[in-house]
């Protein structure tokens, strides 16, 4: 009895179609192979059907992998299906195959439609449910599942929405906000003169919005139409430095202020560490050791989430321990009123802005002393003073990638974060001892009633 081989289907083409044939019992049916001249193969089952006929149905290509077809044991068990359906008296075997393809697409297209009036039905139950949604339903929604990953639990952003967001729409169904509710909310921050907190809460909107969009509350973000450009014009990178006269001329500014002793503190805390504003203000004593001269921020005050060590120089360190003497009956550095957590990381911010504007008319409830801290270079934030003491720092000598760990950034190249593993501690000591002997300078100058011709030179040439 003839077999077909896998040898012979990978057999050469020739100048003809080669056909292969097994032999099997009469009345049975035939599995058969054809190798085009062109190199193709195929598998075909060969029946004499009710009129007489001979009818070769194609089965499919050859492939010895079955990865693009079937393999030769695979195109065989399919000859033997077919001849099974012969033998049952099923002689017309294309025709029955294809009434079982009709029946089955008929089959699935009742499926289908029903699977679709099924969707339909949800999506109408959905957008029944979401019309009574309420802006204030959505923000706590977006609250529960996306604000509570924040390290605060998203309680900062819960703040700006209650006090500026919800009391004008939260009453609204979510479905019926379009792009002028929005703007009317950035519109009332941008008349109080505070751009950055309307492009703030306008990109916090887009975010619930588009939450939205994605749970099918509603179809389209009311936002996307709105050009964040528009509110509150193009953002641009803040480069504010205060140059060493500005330094000179704070350190003199200072004393008539009326700022808090501690606020005070921590401005030159901050310039002499580089470090951020929060993570001072959120400090604790048992963070400090001021006999080592080291100052440890835990990763969860860190931006990145890592944990910082601080060497102090002497400058800094004088200064931690004058806020000691002040608040040392405290865990914190920084304690709030009744001294049961740090102050608000916002308050020094506060006190600084108050006293830098131009207006020269004080808000309500705050410091009167509107001009007290105007510098040359224009208004300046805790921030800057961060970006002021790396710049020192290089230009006191020390290397850009020293800086970059005093200022505890994540490396961004990922070649360098995998394969450089220096620490850098003695170099990280160097520079802020350098930044603060170059402070303690700046002080000595600033209190002298007139610079020598000698101590301007040096002022000028930054050291």
């Amino acid at each position: 009895m003839a077999t077909i081989t896998d040898r012979q289907m990978q057999g050469k083409p020739t100048a003809v179609d080669q056909w292969l044939i097994e032999d099997g019992p009469r009345g049975h049916g035939r599995f058969m192979a054809r190798i085009t001249k062109k190199g193709e193969r195929f598998f075909y089952f060969r029946y004499a059907n009710s009129k007489g006929g001979r009818v070769t149905l194609p089965l499919g290509a050859y492939d010895p992998r079955g990865a693009e077809g079937l393999t030769l044991a695979e195109g065989r068990a399919r000859a033997g299906e077919l001849s099974k359906l012969y033998q049952s008296g099923i002689i017309d075997i294309k025709e029955h195959l294809e009434a079982e393809n009709r029946l089955a697409e008929s089959q699935r297209a009742a499926e289908q439609a029903r699977l679709d009036a099924e969707r339909e039905a949800n999506e109408k139950a959905q957008a029944a449910e979401s019309s009574r949604m309420t802006v204030t339903d959505l923000f706590e929604k977006w609250a529960t599942v996306e604000l509570i990953r924040h390290k605060d639990g998203g309680q900062e952003i819960r703040r700006m929405f209650a006090k500026d967001v919800l009391p004008k729409i939260g009453k609204i169904a979510v479905e019926d906000i379009r792009k002028g509710h929005i703007t009317d909310v950035t519109d009332v921050l941008l008349a109080r003169g505070v751009e950055r907190m309307a492009k703030l809460i306008f990109s916090l909107l887009r975010q619930m919005f588009r939450f939205a969009v994605d749970r099918d509350i509603i179809e389209y973000d009311p936002s996307s139409s709105i050009r964040k450009g528009k509110i509150g014009g193009k953002d641009t990178e803040r480069d504010r430095v205060l140059s060493d006269e500005e330094v000179v001329a704070l350190i003199k500014q200072m004393p008539s202020a009326a700022l808090l002793n501690t606020t005070e503190t921590a401005v030159w805390i901050a310039l002499s560490t580089c470090c951020r504003i929060g993570e001072l203000l959120q400090a604790r004593w048992e963070h400090v050791q001021l006999d080592k001269g080291e100052w440890v921020i835990p990763a969860e005050n860190s931006k990145n989430g890592r944990s910082h060590t601080v060497y102090l120089s002497t400058f800094a360190r004088k200064h931690f321990e004058a806020l000691l003497k002040i608040n040392g009956a405290s865990a914190w550095c920084f304690p709030n009123r009744d001294t049961s957590d740090h102050v608000c990381v916002k308050t020094v911010t506060k006190q600084l802005v108050d006293r830098q504007r131009h207006d020269d008319k004080p808000m309500s409830r705050r410091s009167p002393n509107t001009t007290a801290l105007l510098l040359p270079g224009g208004k300046w934030t805790p921030h800057d003073l961060r970006r002021t003491g790396a710049t020192m720092m290089v230009a006191l000598g020390i290397l850009p990638d020293v800086v970059e760990r005093c200022l505890n950034h994540t490396e961004e190249n990922r070649i360098k974060r995998i394969y450089q593993r220096h620490s850098y501690q003695s170099e990280m000591k160097v520079a802020w001892k350098t930044l603060g002997e170059r402070l303690e300078n700046l002080h000595r100058l600033a209190g002298t009633k007139k610079l020598t011709m000698l101590e301007e030179f040096l002022l000028a040439q930054k050291s």
